[in-house]
């Protein structure tokens, strides 16, 4: 059975005295969010009270146009309507510099202890930028320093506006990159000196470069879990992709783990829901992809998940509509992040007193995903809802009020200076669209 046209299920949210589902009607474009939830008043002065959110979230802040970008994400939409305690850690370049990158170490630790993390973008610097700040070492990836110490699989999904014109214009659900944030040429480390005792290649006129590499069972193992575990929770089928023809011990470990934990463990529970699960080659893969409607999951090993992340989110529109979460096999332990970088360029226009055009969206939904899963874990129904609303308001402020920021007029060949808003214009009309939400619903 292909795969490549299954529609995604629907899940409606369960209505709870604290928050409602507003229905829609027969003209209104469907959505699976709520539009908002009903916020408790304070009886002493009739406005609505904070939604007070039982457990920390870990606050990891970053650098750059996204460091800007995510205080004014806080200022206008998280403090005014949560009560909410933020474990703060600064991994700002210098001061992950100052404190020899102790502070990422602290920061997975925290996450570990409080379950959820929400970070913003952060450099990860070269040569360039060991320059530029005068740093002590070329410190490594924050990103991969946590996604180490927590282990998991980052996953990957697009921020579907209809508005926006789609690179892929076949694409019309979304597809979602499971990658395994372990190991691989990520914890690959550069050798000097003697030669080693096995042969790889021999080097005959002048050098060149030799790389070794490791993963373990336990961690695909966890890969495995994870990724079939969100398969049945968004009821979408999942495909391992490898290159086992080449790597045969390599990637021959991977594509056996995940086949014999289908086996013995998700079967049943796959064709109860009307999904599958099945193996690849990357090649094919990324061909089939392509040419597929979307609807489905890609369990991807490190590299390949890096690579093919950007490719969908850039053949859905634009990098700065993609979504990712990293989620341990228990489902528990959890951390969402911006999926682009830190937006150098229009941060040196920025410094140059210059406006700048900078999509928050993604930035926005480092912090609902965030929310959302402290909701679930917490058993808060209107801690979730108010995140998935703030979610809508992003998207209809585009979709519908066709208030964007330049990349995403440009995606839809809009070229001029009316076409578009700054950032702060951007979060102001979500703002907007939000209290006029607020203002119907009390």
């Amino acid at each position: 059975m292909s795969a490549f046209g299954v529609a995604a299920v629907r899940i409606p949210l369960r209505q709870t005295p604290w928050s409602r589902v507003a229905a829609a009607s027969s003209s209104a474009r469907a959505v699976s969010i709520p539009s908002f939830y009903a916020y408790r008043r304070n009886m002493a002065t009739n406005a609505p009270a904070k939604i007070k959110v039982k457990n920390p979230v870990v606050e990891l802040d970053g650098d750059e146009m996204t460091r800007i970008i995510w205080k004014n994400i806080k200022d206008k939409f998280i403090h005014p309507y949560l009560d909410i305690d933020l474990k703060y850690y600064d991994l700002g370049l210098e001061y992950r510099d100052e404190t020899n990158d102790q502070v990422t170490i602290d920061a997975a630790e925290a996450i570990k202890k409080y379950s959820v993390g929400v970070k913003c973008a952060t450099i990860t610097p070269d040569e360039a930028r060991v320059k530029e700040f005068n740093l002590k070492q070329m410190w490594l990836s924050p990103n991969g320093t946590i996604r180490n110490a927590l282990g998991g699989t980052v996953f990957r999904e697009p921020i579907v506006i209809p508005r926006i014109p789609r690179l892929v214009t076949g694409w019309q659900k979304p597809i979602i990159i499971g990658r395994h944030a372990f190991g691989d040429q990520y914890r690959a480390k550069d050798l000097g000196g003697e030669p080693q005792e096995i042969e790889v290649f021999q080097f005959k006129n002048g050098g060149g470069v030799a790389q070794t590499q490791y993963n373990t069972d336990e961690s695909i193992t966890g890969f495995a879990h994870s990724s079939f575990k969100l398969a049945l929770d968004k009821s979408l089928p999942l495909y391992m992709s490898t290159k086992n023809t080449i790597l045969k011990k390599y990637d021959g470990r991977f594509k056996d783990i995940f086949q014999e934990l289908y086996d013995t463990q998700y079967k049943a529970a796959f064709e109860a829901k009307g999904i599958w699960y099945e193996h690849r080659l990357i090649d094919d893969m990324v061909a089939q992809m392509i040419k597929s409607t979307g609807g489905y999951i890609m369990a991807l090993k490190n590299y390949d998940g890096d690579v093919q992340s950007d490719i969908v989110a850039q053949g859905f529109g634009s990098l700065g509509l993609m979504t990712s979460v990293l989620i341990t096999p228990d489902g528990k332990t959890f951390e969402s992040e911006a999926a682009h970088g830190t937006v150098t360029r229009h941060y040196r226009e920025h410094q140059k007193g210059k406006e700048t055009s900078t999509n928050p969206i993604a930035s926005i939904f480092a912090w609902t995903r965030g929310l959302i899963q402290r909701g679930k874990l917490d058993d808060t129904p209107e801690l979730v809802a108010f995140a998935e609303s703030l979610e809508q308001a992003c998207i209809d402020t585009v979709d519908i009020d066709g208030v964007m920021t330049k990349d995403l007029a440009l995606a839809c060949g809009k070229t001029a200076r009316e076409d578009y808003v700054t950032t702060n214009e951007y979060l102001d009309a979500v703002e907007r669209r939000m209290k006029q939400t607020l203002k119907e619903k009390l």
